[in-house]
């Protein structure tokens, strides 16, 4: 797995061994932000100067995808400790450290966002399959103010088990990749 542009491109990124994260391919990654960059529904040129959030992170694949793309910052949201080392080895093997910042927590129950953190524009989420966690996530992120009014939120989950739209807000975009579904959802419209 490796970054696929900008800054970074090339860069390989460690992830953990075994099957308890499951990256986003590149050839998918690749495929999500050229829809970023060019589709007419999405509001702004992503992922240029956006603030991002990475959420059931893993890696950090699609949030360092986004600062190697000229993304302003990027939180990263994750629980599981190996995924951790992973994502703090690749954070600092880019040297983002300045750029980034990532929180251990639940993110079915993320604390509130600090009054120092911008809201985030681009979010994206990629839970475990099966779990129903993407939007429930989600929702809880907005309640405690991580979401700007008008963020794109790209979410993974199984084509077998795709979960209802949260309340406030409308979906852009769907593709397929493999097993993968991936939404494009836009807040606020």
């Amino acid at each position: 797995m490796r970054i696929v542009s900008g800054q970074f491109r090339g860069k390989t990124l460690m992830s953990p061994a075994g099957l308890a994260t499951r990256p986003t391919s590149d050839r998918a990654r690749q495929a999500v932000f050229n829809i970023l960059e060019h589709a007419s529904w999405c509001p702004f040129i992503l992922p240029e100067n956006a603030h991002v959030l990475d959420v059931f992170a893993g890696t950090g694949a699609l949030g360092l995808e986004s600062l190697s793309r000229g993304a302003a910052d990027a939180v990263f949201i994750e629980q599981s400790g190996e995924a951790l080392k992973a994502l703090r080895h690749n954070i600092d093997s880019m040297d983002m450290g300045t750029r980034t910042q990532v929180l251990r927590t639940d993110a079915l129950h993320p604390t509130p966002r600090p009054p120092t953190v911008a809201p985030r524009t681009l979010v994206f989420l990629d839970p475990p399959y099966g779990k129903n966690w993407g939007y429930a996530a989600l929702t809880a992120l907005a309640a405690k103010d991580w979401l700007a009014k008008d963020c794109v939120c790209v979410m993974e989950m199984s084509k077998k088990q795709p979960e209802p739209l949260p309340e406030g807000f409308t979906l852009a975009d769907t593709r397929h990749y493999g097993v993968a579904e991936v939404r494009f959802l836009l807040r606020g419209r």
